[in-house]
Formats: C-alpha cells, structure tokens, sequence
C-alpha cells in the first residue's frame, strides 16, 4: 500500500473538496478498518473534515472472461466493462453507458438505470476475501449491505448486446445537465421522483454561492465554478425540509456525503 494525494476540487465529479492524503491498498494488502473505501470520485461529496479514506489501486482493475463467468475487478471503470461487453457480445451490460465511476461504486449502490441495476446480473462478489452469492447480500432499489470491502465480482455472461436498449438507455441522460454534479442527489421516493418535488417546492434553479439545483434535472446539484461544501449542504438541507414541510416525504441522499 501506498499513500496518494488527491486533488477532490478536480478529482470529484462535483469539484468540491481539498487535497487528502488517500492510502491506495494493493493486492495482498491487508485492507484497514478506520478507513473509508472511496471509487472515483462520483456520488460523493467531500467535507472539509472527511474521514481517513483509501481506494483501491490498479490491482483491482481487470476483466476476465473464462467460459460464461466474466470475473471483473471493483476498481476498473465502468466504460471499459461497457466496452468490453460491446466487444465479446454480452448481453445485460447496456445500461452501465453513461454511468461513472467504477464497478466497486455500483456494487456498493447497486447502481442502475429505470429496471435496470447491477445485481440483477451479478452472481457473487469477493468481499474481505470471501466470496458471497449475490442472493445472500441484502440489497434493494440504490442500495446494498455488503458489509464489507468488495474487491471482484462475478457474472453468470449471455450473450446478445442489444445496441438498441444501449440507445434508448443513452436517449433516457439526455436531460442531464452538463456543469459538474455527483449525479441525482436524492434517491427517489417509492411512487415518486425527487426531481419533481424538488420543483414542485420552487427550487429548481435556486442558487447558493456557486452551488444550484440544476434548471435541466432538479434532482442534480450543480457546481457553476468554486462551489463549496457548506453551500451544498445549505441547498441539500432546504430541499430536505421544504419537501418534508410540503409532503411529508423525508428525502434521502444517494450520494455519499463525507
């Protein structure tokens, strides 16, 4: 292992933060316990006073395919597993397109778009070592409990890429916005969207410092240049309560907040 420093003002999807010392853990390494694992960079928001953090070095970026089991490890990014799946005709990847980040990310969120999320394909996953079949991880709608540090997973391959879905799945980003963001903010709500409670609370567009709920997506917030923490968090905390005040619904985050 080794120590990196990271610039999250460039490193972050949503380009706030400071320079952190971050332990980058290496295969064999015996990971640490009072660290927090980060991907890269995306669904997170980074505090002035975050806790110490590590990720994954390239170790754990690679894609085998042996037979009908593609093992892929949690730190390679998700457009060279889309790539990859377009190359050997797998099917069931399409809608990793346009998401960020790297595999690790999405299985922590059981990342997806609309039907379509990645343990709905997985078969296990290697967490502290041990391999556990996804039918034994607690997960549902952005969210799973792997209750530990996921380093490889594995998928059961079909075959068949379906160009057409990749569209469609593309076309369904078109509505959002181009300023750095950590993607949707809120997860949305059982029968509802975030985005448009947001808007109906009159707060798509509103703007605090250089930080605004986006006037593309009101579920995206926006960084228009120097954007800070504590700005974000003033945007995030009236959405939360004029939203709680208005339908009674408790808003909660889908990015990670450090």
């Amino acid at each position: 292992m080794f120590y990196k420093t990271i610039d999250f003002s460039k490193f972050s999807s949503i380009h706030i933060g400071q320079k952190e010392e971050v332990l980058m853990i290496e295969k064999g390494d015996i990971i640490p316990k009072d660290r927090y694992l980060i991907g890269h960079g995306n669904n997170l928001l980074i505090s002035t006073t975050p806790p110490p953090l590590m990720m994954l070095s390239k170790d754990f970026d690679f894609i085998n395919l042996d037979g009908n089991m593609l093992s892929i490890g949690a730190a390679t990014p998700t457009g060279k597993i889309l790539s990859f799946a377009k190359k050997h005709d797998i099917a069931g990847f399409e809608f990793v397109s346009k998401l960020p980040g790297s595999l690790g990310g999405m299985l922590a969120m059981n990342a997806g778009v609309k039907e379509f999320e990645i343990f709905n394909i997985l078969d296990s996953i290697c967490i502290d070592g041990v391999w556990k079949k996804a039918s034994e991880i607690e997960h549902s709608y952005r969210y799973a409990r792997l209750g530990g540090i996921a380093s490889e997973a594995r998928f059961n391959i079909t075959h068949g890429f379906d160009v057409k879905l990749l569209e469609s799945l593309v076309a369904l980003r078109a509505n959002q916005p181009k300023e750095p963001s950590a993607g949707s903010l809120f997860k949305n709500p059982l029968g509802d969207h975030a985005g448009r409670l947001i808007e109906a609370v009159g707060l798509k567009g509103k703007q605090i410092g250089a930080m605004a709920w986006s006037e593309v997506h009101a579920n995206f917030l926006v960084n228009k240049g120097g954007g800070t923490f504590n700005d974000a968090m003033r945007l995030i905390d009236l959405a939360k309560q004029k939203v709680q005040d208005q339908f009674g619904i408790l808003l909660q985050e889908e990015v990670k907040i450090l």
